[in-house]
């Protein structure tokens, strides 16, 4: 019966020094992978949120200044061929 106990002592000691050390490796793998993903989105040039936003703004702008200047345009057209017709 001490033997048995004492090869499951040993057996606890080696899973308990083998789970030690997975921890361990995950936690490098982990800090390897996070840094090389902090790389690649560094060489990808991304914008940031205000930026995005920013740019987002301007572009509704321009779309809405483009939709006033269209109808502006489609109503001088429609005065310049009316006063034709009146001409003519």
């Amino acid at each position: 019966m001490q033997t048995d106990n004492r090869l499951l002592d040993d057996l606890s000691r080696i899973a308990t020094g083998a789970l030690g050390t997975l921890q361990g490796v995950k936690g490098e793998v982990e800090q390897a992978f996070r840094q090389r993903l902090e790389r690649a989105l560094a060489d990808m040039e991304l914008v940031s949120r205000e930026e995005f936003e920013a740019v987002k703004a301007m572009a509704q702008a321009a779309r809405e200044e483009n939709i006033r200047l269209s109808e502006r345009l489609a109503a001088l057209e429609s005065q310049l061929s009316s006063g034709f017709a009146d001409k003519g």
